[in-house]
C-alpha cells in the first residue's frame, strides 16, 4: 500500500501499524516526537495498535528547543 509520510509517497507493508513504520524509520523509541494521522495525533500507546491504511496521511514531528 502507500501512505504519504510527510507529504511524501511511501510504500508500506499491508496491514503495517505506526509502530512497525516507526521503527522501519530508526524513529520508534525516539523522545520528543508526535505522529498524526490524517490529521489526527495518535498518542504514543497506541501506535503499536493503529493499523494504517492505504492512502493514510502520516506527519511526523520533531520537537525542537528554540526561543
Amino acid at each position: 500500500m502507500t501512505i504519504l509520510l510527510n507529504d511524501q509517497p511511501h510504500a508500506a507493508a499491508d496491514a503495517a501499524t505506526l509502530a512497525a513504520l516507526l521503527a522501519e524509520r530508526g524513529q520508534a523509541d525516539r523522545k520528543g516526537i508526535a505522529v498524526a494521522v490524517n490529521d489526527t495525533v495518535i498518542p504514543r500507546a497506541a501506535w503499536p495498535a493503529h493499523t494504517l491504511r492505504d492512502n493514510d496521511r502520516v506527519l511526523i514531528i520533531q520537537a525542537t528547543q528554540g526561543g
